[in-house]
């Protein structure tokens, strides 16, 4: 009988290092937390899929606030344009207070103010997009562009906003709930069941990194801080112009 020589890979059978045995231990737990992930985003999309139910009651919760056409306009021969426009460009508010009030501290007192309520401003992203917006070309018309201070980016962003406010005006109506949404006690303890093994073992952290929610950087880099141009002492006006031309020097 022949000797043959047969090759051998020594390397299946080769003893971990304590580094790759740490790191073995590493991705065998991101993997358990990934099927968490997975387990819990099941779990909400099967509660998010539970049916309306009809109350046989309706009951009032509150107070809502939207906008209408003025009487002069609907009857007038362009009241079906700014019907369809209006639903492209109304805004819904709700409160348990029918005057629409909220305390704000001015002058070490509490004074109520009527809150603010706007028709809907299409930033420049969402202008040319269809998935946000559909207006027709027509439409489009009846806006205009201005630029607006954003506080949480801190720089100027631009918005596009209806010429013709003065064509619509609030209404109050009741906030009546007529339908609730069914509720699966055993999904229910399903979800309480799996956020509790999360909080108690600080998963949170990790799922957040292990899904990418952790390092957005949220700043813009081509624009600079407003310390840079003295904000302390220029107009908020000068500090755009000083902005506008920085953008321009760049370019």
């Amino acid at each position: 009988m022949d000797n043959y020589e047969l090759p051998f890979d020594a390397m299946p059978y080769k003893l971990k290092t304590a580094r790759q045995k740490k790191r073995l231990q590493k991705k065998d737990f991101d993997k358990q937390v990934i099927q968490i992930i997975k387990k819990r985003e099941q779990y909400w999309q099967q509660r998010c899929d539970l049916p309306w139910i009809p109350l046989a009651v309706p009951y009032q919760r509150g107070w809502k606030r939207h906008f209408v056409l003025r009487a002069d306009i609907k009857r007038s021969t362009l009241a079906d344009f700014y019907e369809g426009l209006l639903k492209q460009i109304n805004t819904v508010q709700h409160s348990a207070d029918r005057s629409f009030k909220t305390r704000k501290r001015r002058r070490r007192r509490r004074a109520k103010e009527e809150q603010k309520q706007l028709l809907h401003e299409f930033p420049e992203w969402q202008w040319d997009n269809e998935r946000y917006q559909r207006l027709s070309p027509i439409e489009k018309t009846h806006f205009h562009r201005y630029e607006k201070w954003d506080n949480n980016r801190k720089n100027v962003q631009l918005f596009y906003r209806f010429n013709e406010p003065w064509r619509y005006v609030l209404k109050i109506v009741p906030h009546l709930v007529t339908h609730v949404k069914m509720v699966d006690e055993e999904l229910e303890g399903q979800i309480q069941l799996l956020d509790n093994y999360i909080r108690n073992h600080h998963l949170e952290p990790k799922i957040a990194k292990l899904k990418g929610g952790a390092y957005h950087y949220w700043k813009w880099a081509d624009f600079d801080k407003p310390r840079y141009v003295e904000a302390k002492k220029q107009a908020l006006l000068q500090i755009k112009d000083a902005i506008a031309i920085k953008r321009q020097e760049k370019f």
